[in-house]
C-alpha cells in the first residue's frame, strides 16, 4: 500500500513514532556519575579532553551491558555543565517569580525535552538550599513524549538529596505537548531548551518565474522506496504559517524565501533558462510544528512565560534553507546523509532556528513580547562564573574563545 505524507508528518513519524521513531528507541543522553571540576581544569583544550575521555568511559560501560552498533548518542548543556547550568535557570526562575507573583501564586514549572530529568533535579535542588520558602511553593511538572524517558525522569530523582521531599513537587505526564487539551489557567513558566531543533518542518521550493510556493512531501511506494514530490495545493498549517509569517515580519517587503530572491526579475528569469537549471528553486524549511507548538502556548498557557533555546545556525548537510543535519551513528561515528528521507528511527534530523522570524511567529500567536540574547549572555547573568572558570581564564559556559561551547545557541524569553 502506498503511504503520502508531508514532510512534517514523515519527520515528526522518524523521530517521535512510539514504536520505531529516533527518540523512543534509539537514543541514549550521555550523563556523568560526576560533575567536572572546572577550577580544577586548565583550560578549553583540557576540557575537551575530559568530555571526550568520559564519553568513551560512558558508553565502555554501555556496551558491557549490551554490545550496540547503532547506539545513539548526544550531550547536553545541562548534562555537561551541571549543576550550574540547572541553578542559573533556577536563578532565573526565582528571580522573575518573586518579582512578579511571589507570594500570590505558586511558582509552576513545565518542561518539554527534559531528558534524562537532571535539569528538573538541578533547579529543585538549587531552589531547595536557597529559597525554603518558594520551594514549598514550587510544582514541576515535566511533558514527556517517550515512556522510556518519562521513566528515566522518575528515577533520576534518587540521586538528589532532597529525594523524599521532592516528590511532593513533581508530576512526569507522559504524553506529546502537541496532544495537549488541558487548560492551565494559573500563571506558569514553561521551559524548551535545546528541543525545538527537533520539530518538524514543512518544505517549500518556488517557482523562478511566479514565486509561487510548492508543498513538499513523501510518497512509501509498496516496497519501502521514498521518493519525494511537490504539489502546489498547500495544505492549511502551510498556509496559515505563511500568512503569519508576511504579517508579522519585521522587514518590509516581506521575507520572500525564494533561493535567488537577491535577483532582479529578468537575471532570475534567464537564470533558470540556462541549460540544466532546475525548475523550482532550491528547498525551503518551515519551522510548521513550532507554529502549532505557541498555538497550544497561546490555547491552554494563556498566562505562561517561555524559556527557550536552541541552535541558531548549524554546518548543514542537507540542501535548503534553514535545512537540517541528518546524522546517525554507526560503532561511535557520526555518518551524515543529504536528505532527511531516510530509514525511519535511525537518524536524528534538526534544525536550525532563525530567532527573529521565530518572534515575529510567538508575538503574533500569542500577543507576549520576547527578548533574545546569546546564550553565553544569558549564562553570563545567571550562572555562577566564579565556579565554571577554567584556571587559565576561560569559562565554557560564556560560549567565546576556545574554552567556550554552545556559542551558536540563542535563548528567547517571553518579556
Amino acid at each position: 500500500m502506498r503511504v503520502k505524507m508531508a514532510t512534517r508528518e514523515f519527520i515528526d513519524d522518524s523521530l517521535y513514532n512510539p514504536n520505531y521513531g529516533y527518540f523512543p528507541k534509539n537514543a541514549t543522553i550521555f550523563n556523568l556519575p560526576e560533575p567536572f571540576d572546572f577550577n580544577g581544569t586548565k583550560d578549553g583544550a583540557e576540557f575537551q579532553r575530559m568530555v571526550d575521555k568520559s564519553y568513551l568511559e560512558f558508553e565502555d560501560d554501555l556496551d558491557a551491558i549490551q554490545q550496540d552498533d547503532l547506539r545513539q548518542l548526544w550531550h547536553t548543556p545541562t548534562e555537561l555543565f551541571r549543576p550550574y547550568y540547572g541553578e542559573a535557570i533556577a536563578r532565573w526562575l526565582v528571580t522573575n517569580y518573586k518579582n512578579s507573583l511571589f507570594p500570590y501564586h505558586d511558582l509552576i514549572i513545565y518542561e518539554i525535552g527534559a531528558g534524562n530529568g537532571t535539569l528538573m533535579c538541578n533547579i529543585l535542588d538549587h531552589i531547595r538550599e536557597t529559597d525554603i520558602e518558594v520551594y514549598h511553593r514550587t510544582k514541576f511538572r515535566i511533558i514527556e513524549i517517550s515512556a522510556s524517558l518519562a521513566e528515566m525522569q522518575n528515577t533520576s530523582l534518587r540521586h538528589s538529596p532532597y529525594f523524599a521531599d521532592h516528590l511532593e513537587h513533581i508530576q512526569i505526564i507522559n504524553k506529546s505537548v502537541f496532544d495537549w487539551d488541558t487548560l492551565v489557567p494559573e500563571p506558569n513558566f514553561f521551559l524548551a531548551l535545546e528541543v525545538i531543533d527537533n520539530f518538524a518542518h514543512d518544505t517549500l521550493r518556488y517557482d523562478p518565474y511566479t514565486e509561487r510556493p510548492l508543498q513538499g512531501g513523501v510518497l512509501v511506494d509498496e516496497t519501502g522506496a521514498l521518493f519525494e514530490y511537490y504539489e502546489p495545493n498547500l495544505d492549511d498549517l502551510v498556509a496559515r504559517f505563511l500568512r503569519i509569517r508576511r504579517a508579522a515580519s519585521r522587514h518590509q517587503p516581506p521575507r520572500t524565501p525564494v533561493s535567488n530572491r537577491y535577483y532582479p526579475p529578468w537575471l532570475r528569469k534567464l537564470r533558470h533558462e540556462l541549460p540544466f537549471a532546475p525548475n523550482l528553486t532550491i528547498p525551503e524549511y518551515i519551522p510548521t510544528r513550532l507554529l502549532q507548538f505557541f498555538d497550544i502556548l497561546s490555547s491552554y498557557f494563556p498566562h505562561h512565560r517561555l524559556l527557550l533555546s536552541d541552535f541558531t545556525q548549524l554546518p548543514t548537510a542537507v540542501p535548503g534553507l534553514q535545512a537540517p543535519i541528518v546524522q546517525t551513528r554507526y560503532k561511535r561515528q557520526n555518518v551524515t546523509v543529504t536528505t532527511p528521507f531516510v530509514h525511519q528511527g535511525y537518524f536524528d534530523i534538526f534544525f536550525p532556528t532563525d530567532f527573529e522570524l521565530m518572534e515575529d511567529i510567538y508575538r503574533a500567536v500569542t500577543g507576549k513580547l520576547t527578548r533574545v540574547v546569546s546564550h553565553g549572555d544569558f549564562l553570563g547573568s545567571w550562572a555562577d562564573i566564579e565556579a565554571t572558570t577554567f584556571r587559565g581564564g576561560e569559562n565554557p559556559l560564556l560560549g567565546t574563545g576556545n574554552g567556550g561551547w554552545y556559542g551558536n545557541v540563542g535563548v528567547m524569553t517571553t518579556a
